[in-house]
């Protein structure tokens, strides 16, 4: 049996069974520890299912962990070691002193993959983008994030090899335990900034965890999903909603790509250009998440999308989605409509997620309506963002000052794992866009239903 993606989810039936028991022993823990950090701000806990011929048991073993200390402690009975002993930091030491302390830390961690080779933190990150601070973000230099990138020195982030996933897999593959299947979920209060709601499954943190993880997969059989397969099943369903010599509007699928990725996936701007052979230039004018369907604009001239680009600037398109979404208790989504007014900043350990953050976040506002109101407990929406952050509709509705409700099959920002709703896809619909045409000045306006 091959390992199960560590970044698929939900996570293996099995992975799923072994984190419910550890939920309960922490929750056990907390109920004896009143005074818990647990109970102020959770934590990120990991379980590794595993293979292990020497042991004779109907149900798979398994390992667990928790992000870097709990309770001021890396040790607690029923939890894998920490990677490497960490020293408490010197009192008063310089900034220069203080680097180089950690760079001595970090190179004392050497994380082993399939094939028994090592690499310290220092070699798995010198090549891999520099993580800017939150306070830096958006600094007073410029509002560039990649002028900001370039000022920094290029080395591991905070508490890198100190997540789950790594101190999983480290364990592990140091004892001769064949990996099978890994999940990480949040226990405990709820994060005011990140999204993270209790008993939710998250994939392994971009910033942090997957440079190393591409490091200790390595040797170790891990089944792929066909997602290129999936993209071109996917492409083909692209419906034209309308077309003329400057512009085109489609009904992007749920689970495609709006433009390439960083590894030139497929996508629904690569896909019509291709179909569309040595014609005129197709780009996205604007951005859809890639489990979010619904219209999207592509321009066909560098005229055309650059005024489409004014036109979002100025807040001159009108958008409004459609989307299905949960509340995680009775005191969320009692007003039927208002405005959600939370600034967001990207996480740097954790791209493409989004954060709130009212010291260094940059505006975003959404108004909201409901529509109607369900038995099974989830309401139909309407979202109009006054602003075009990233994962805005979804950190709006989601966060704890927000909604409270996140979006149903929503896998980045989760839905409550207590009251699970299960979907094939995120119920998030870009509904209905009006704008004025940039050559023809005629007023556009298309509407397509979610029929959710």
């Amino acid at each position: 049996m091959h390992m199960v993606s560590p970044f698929a989810l939900p996570p293996h039936p099995a992975a799923q069974a072994a984190a419910a028991e550890v939920i309960q022993r922490v929750h056990a823990y907390m109920s004896a520890h009143p005074e818990s950090e647990l109970h102020r701000q959770g934590k990120m806990f990991g379980v590794l299912v595993y293979d292990d011929s020497r042991l004779k048991t109907e149900t798979l073993p398994y390992l667990a962990a928790f992000s870097a200390m709990l309770d001021g402690t890396y040790h607690h009975e029923g939890f894998v070691p920490p990677v490497v002993e960490q020293p408490a930091p010197p009192v008063g030491s310089s900034k220069a002193e203080s680097q180089r302390l950690q760079r001595l830390l970090f190179a004392q961690y050497q994380l082993v993959n399939g094939y028994g080779k090592t690499k310290n933190l220092l070699e798995i990150f010198e090549h891999e983008k520099p993580i800017i601070p939150k306070e830096e973000w958006f600094g007073k230099e410029s509002t560039s994030e990649g002028n900001n990138e370039l000022r920094k020195e290029n080395l591991p982030p905070s508490g890198a090899g100190e997540c789950c996933a790594p101190k999983l897999l480290q364990y592990a593959l140091t004892h001769g335990l064949k990996p099978l299947a890994l999940a990480e979920f949040w226990v405990g209060a709820p994060s005011r900034t990140e999204i993270r709601q209790e008993g939710a499954f998250y994939a392994p943190c971009s910033g942090k965890c997957v440079p190393i993880l591409r490091h200790m997969l390595q040797g170790i059989e891990v089944e792929k999903a066909p997602e290129e397969q999936r993209a071109e099943i996917l492409c083909r369903q692209i419906a034209i909603i309308y077309e003329d010599a400057y512009l085109m509007v489609i009904n992007k699928p749920s689970g495609l790509l709006s433009v390439p990725g960083k590894e030139e996936a497929l996508s629904a701007e690569s896909y019509l250009r291709q179909r569309m052979g040595d014609g005129p230039l197709l780009k996205a004018a604007h951005r859809l998440d890639q489990d979010t369907s619904g219209l999207l604009v592509l321009a066909k001239t560098p005229e055309v999308y650059k005024q489409l680009q004014v036109y979002f600037q100025r807040r001159d398109i009108l958008k409004r989605y459609e989307a299905v979404i949960q509340p995680n208790d009775e005191m969320s989504l009692r007003l039927d409509n208002g405005i959600i007014d939370l600034p967001l900043l990207p996480d740097p350990y954790d791209r493409p997620r989004q954060m709130v953050d009212r010291d260094h976040g940059k505006p975003a506002i959404t108004r909201y309506i409901v529509r109607e109101r369900r038995a099974d407990g989830t309401c139909l929406t309407d979202f109009f963002p006054l602003t075009g952050r990233t994962h805005q509709l979804r950190v709006h509705a989601a966060h704890p000052e927000g909604l409270n409700a996140p979006i149903v099959g929503d896998r980045l920002y989760g839905t409550n794992a207590e009251k699970p709703l299960h979907t094939e896809r995120m119920l998030l619909h870009a509904a209905e866009i009006s704008f004025v045409h940039p050559v023809t000045q005629e007023e556009m306006h298309f509407c397509l239903p979610s029929h959710f």
